[in-house]
């Protein structure tokens, strides 16, 4: 699979070489031309460089179609509005490519038609780079922003190798090894390999799930029926870790998202029944502060850093209310009556004031 980076950096040189191949061929076209010997009066070496960037924009092309062709019979659901679009650009290019190279070798005598062509090629270049590239720098962004500077780095690895024993996986699972830099760049080929092939990416970042809810559904879509092979049990321990490892990044978006929704939307005027019910989150039953803090950093870290959880608590007993229901209806949280307890307990302990 090829790599974020690296996908960039080819659809960038794609882009400016075709426009200045484009611009380059406008400039050449202003020299006189004599059709009887068809030469031209133009400098030879921009002619020549004319004919570097053309080779190079061909040879770019290339190599993303030998990437991205292959993936296109393994689709099982009907591709995106979006996917077709970039597929009909990208085969679009490939016929005026194939046109304009005949013509060179072939057909001197519709030299003519070359502008023509080569404004269209323009265009559909840069219309495929703006539904593509955008997107690729948006997931590069993603990647480097997780804990520590990246998805993979040591800080980051690490808070996976905490949060893998909490997602269920079978016994036999090698957890510590999962949260390793070569277990989570296999994972990121299994999501973009083969979990491409009944869903668009975007419907499965959708929103942020805790480690225990991302290995149950990709359990759940492990068993559904598939054009290529099914998936190893590797690969579902691999690509469980992985999602794990960019949760917090996708949390992040989500955040800014629902904040800017939610300047539009009224305050929530009841609480879920759990959540409001006294009984069942307050209780002034006896409470292990030990166990309390354990399910307090369990339960919030799942999506979120204990530095930033801890930062911006709410300081009354009903704030605390208001939070839980938030991170229930927005960010998918699941916990037990017990934990939503032990939980609140340990907050209003710790950050609600006597007087509040």
């Amino acid at each position: 699979m090829m790599d974020i980076a690296l996908s960039v950096t080819l659809g960038i040189l794609f882009l400016l070489c075709g426009v200045a191949a484009f611009f380059l061929m406008m400039h050449l076209w202003g020299y006189p031309y004599d059709k009887a010997t068809r030469t031209s009066a133009a400098p030879p070496g921009l002619m020549r460089l004319h004919r570097i960037l053309g080779w190079v924009y061909v040879l770019i092309y290339l190599v993303m179609m030998y990437e991205m062709v292959p993936r296109l019979w393994l689709y099982q659901v009907e591709l995106p509005a979006r996917t077709v679009v970039h597929l009909m650009l990208g085969m679009t290019i490939g016929v005026i490519l194939l046109i304009k190279l005949s013509i060179i070798r072939f057909f001197r005598h519709l030299e003519e038609w070359m502008p023509a062509l080569g404004v269209g090629l323009l265009l559909c270049t840069v219309l495929l780079s703006g539904l593509s590239i955008p997107f690729a720098l948006r997931e590069f962004a993603l990647a480097s922003s997780a804990v520590g500077g990246g998805v993979y780095s040591l800080e980051n690895r690490e808070r996976v190798a905490r949060l893998l024993p909490l997602a269920g996986l079978p016994e036999e699972a090698p957890v510590v090894e999962l949260a390793s830099l070569d277990a989570l760049r296999e994972g990121r080929n299994v999501l973009v390999r083969k979990c491409v092939e009944c869903h668009d990416l975007k419907t499965i970042l959708i929103r942020p799930r805790s480690p225990a809810d991302w290995w149950k559904t990709v359990e759940r879509m492990a068993v559904k029926p598939t054009f290529g092979a099914a998936m190893t049990e590797r690969e579902l321990w691999t690509v469980s870790a992985y999602l794990v490892a960019i949760t917090r990044d996708i949390q992040r978006s989500v955040k800014v998202r629902k904040q800017a929704a939610a300047e539009h939307l009224e305050t929530r005027d009841a609480l879920r029944g759990l959540v409001a019910a006294e009984g069942a989150t307050a209780g002034a039953e006896a409470v292990d502060p030990a166990r309390a803090q354990e399910a307090f950093e369990t339960l919030c870290t799942q999506c979120h850093e204990l530095s930033d959880v801890e930062a911006e608590q709410p300081s009354t007993s009903d704030g605390i209310d208001q939070l839980f229901q938030r991170m229930i209806d927005e960010n998918g949280m699941e916990a037990t009556e017990e934990e939503l307890r032990l939980v609140k307990w340990y907050m209003e302990e710790r950050f609600v004031s006597p007087s509040a």
